[in-house]
């Protein structure tokens, strides 16, 4: 709810809790005075006009201090007249708070009043939700911890005879290295070879190949080939049944001399 006052000429918008500065009335700090002349009132839709006055509408305020505005510099000047004056003002004024706006039985400063008591007991059912959300939550955590340290303790203690069993129950090196070897001796099945016979292959040398001819030879008689011969043989020197030229490294097959052309 607000209202539209008149005072020392002018007027103002005032609610509930507003602090205007007014002309100078001639009243006391501290004292509760009453504004009459109420141009409107309103609520929400709801409005009342006054011409020139609202009927039954009042506000009252409380003064807060008397006060003076901001210098003014009033300067007055008369050409060729050789007139200069100056002159400071400060505005008297005075200091209200709005304290209620009351239109006929019904009062702004009571509506507050109900409104903050509403919004405090809200308030106060929040924390106390919370609180009490709080303690559950608080009773819920406890409750979870103990029952995760009870199943830790319990998984701890299975945990240790399992571990004593299966150390009690290993088989010694020696015969599990047994164990394994005569596995793999007498493992056979369609188409794996079995010990007796991988020795056998080993036992069996393979043959040894020919050795492999170091020289090609230098020519090639036409329809035939010059059979290959050794290192060992080509380095030896001719004998004396030898052909003319066959310790040159290669020999013909076709048994007929050389012939050279004469250029």
């Amino acid at each position: 709810m607000y209202a539209v006052i008149e005072t020392g000429g002018k007027q103002y918008r005032v609610e509930v809790g507003t602090e205007l500065e007014v002309e100078h009335l001639d009243v006391e700090p501290g004292a509760a005075i009453t504004l009459d002349r109420v141009l409107l009132v309103a609520n929400g839709a709801e409005a009342a006009i006054g011409r020139p006055i609202v009927a039954d509408a009042l506000v009252s305020a409380e003064v807060l201090r008397q006060d003076r505005g901001e210098k003014l510099i009033v300067f007055k000047y008369r050409p060729k007249a050789r007139s200069r004056v100056k002159k400071g003002h400060r505005q008297e004024l005075t200091v209200l708070r709005i304290t209620d706006v009351r239109l006929g039985d019904r009062s702004a400063a009571e509506d507050a009043r109900k409104a903050d008591a509403e919004a405090q007991s809200e308030r106060a059912r929040l924390q106390e939700a919370a609180a009490r959300q709080a303690a559950t939550d608080a009773e819920l955590a406890a409750k979870l911890a103990a029952s995760k340290a009870a199943s830790t303790s319990g998984d701890t203690s299975e945990a240790a005879p399992r571990g004593r069993s299966r150390r009690a129950a290993k088989p010694d090196d020696g015969s599990t290295a047994s164990g394994s070897t005569s596995g793999r001796a007498t493992r056979s099945s369609a188409g794996a070879v079995t010990p007796a016979a991988k020795a056998s292959t080993k036992t069996q040398a393979p043959a040894k190949a020919p050795a492999k001819t170091t020289a090609k030879p230098t020519a090639k008689a036409s329809g035939a080939s010059a059979p290959k011969t050794t290192g060992g043989e080509a380095g030896k020197a001719p004998g004396r049944d030898a052909a003319p030229g066959a310790g040159r490294g290669s020999t013909k097959s076709t048994g007929t001399p050389p012939t050279r052309k004469d250029s």
